[in-house]
């Protein structure tokens, strides 16, 4: 049981992880966020890819 309770903890902990990336990355400024290679509009790749690998 407590395998089951510790692998929801870590999944809410990477969701949590994964949104407050994601909503960091989609409010960047565009001329800040082009100047360091990313694309807003691919914020959720991006973190999805930080949190969670390729």
């Amino acid at each position: 049981m407590l395998n089951v309770i510790e692998t929801l903890k870590t999944a809410a902990a990477n969701r949590a992880s994964y949104r407050r990336t994601r909503d960091e990355i989609a409010r960047l400024p565009r001329d800040i966020a082009l100047d360091l290679g990313i694309f807003p509009e691919d914020a959720s790749q991006i973190a999805w890819a930080a949190v969670y690998g390729k």
